[in-house]
């Protein structure tokens, strides 16, 4: 939970933590709402003021939760990249599957953010740069312009369009495991896609071949 003391009181909200467990800072990514009573206080913090932090972490969205498998899947919209930029500088990822595709579907190319990090800056890290230049295949998608690839992913996964992209086959419950982070009607659309195709949802209690982060649903 990240949040503010406002008039004594303390108003939070829950977010995603996008650096590494080994970083020594908490960094979070979040939209812009101008009136929003959270973001609109936050986006105007200056250096030095003082922010809420919660002390416990929870959530369903973790790799505990799923099925040992060959792939990796993290499928993401707007600000659901965040959680999955800490997941790939995990070097603990790269030991359990033999190859981690990460998707990241926005309107428009300016708000694919991280995007050069993903693509330089990360193949070059001191420690990870090899094995991510070697696992990790990083699939950018646009729905409103131009770009390389185009098109919600659903509609990608529906098609066969990101598997004949990527050369990999679709969805199967033996090799592929998936995490979701996005618009709640991404995750309705591509968790009815995964149990058409015999994929199961992880839980805290019985691991599954996918799973989304239940604190953002409603």
């Amino acid at each position: 939970m990240v949040g503010l003391d406002v008039e004594g009181k303390a108003l939070a909200r829950a977010y995603s933590i996008v650096s590494p467990n080994y970083e020594e800072h908490l960094e979070f990514f979040s939209i812009k709402v101008q009136d929003g009573p959270l973001t609109s206080r936050l986006q105007h913090l200056k250096v030095g003021d003082t922010v809420l932090i919660g002390r416990k972490p929870t959530g369903t969205l973790i790799v505990d939760n799923l099925l040992p498998g060959k792939t990796l899947w993290l499928l993401s919209t707007g600000t659901g990249l965040a959680p999955f930029l800490s997941i790939i500088r995990d070097p603990d990822i790269y030991e359990r599957f033999e190859r981690v595709i990460l998707t990241h579907t926005c309107r428009l190319k300016g708000e694919l953010a991280y995007m050069d990090f993903i693509r330089h800056d990360l193949p070059g890290h001191e420690y990870l740069g090899d094995i991510i230049k070697e696992k990790l295949v990083y699939y950018p998608t646009v729905t409103r312009e131009a770009f390389d690839n185009e098109g919600r992913i659903t509609d990608l996964i529906a098609s066969g369009k990101l598997f004949e992209d990527l050369g990999v086959p679709a969805f199967t419950p033996e090799n592929d495991r998936i995490m979701l982070c996005g618009s709640t009607a991404m995750l309705k659309d591509t968790t009815t896609l995964l149990s058409a195709a015999g994929l199961v949802e992880g839980k805290n209690s019985a691991p599954g071949h996918y799973v989304i982060e239940r604190a953002f649903v409603d």
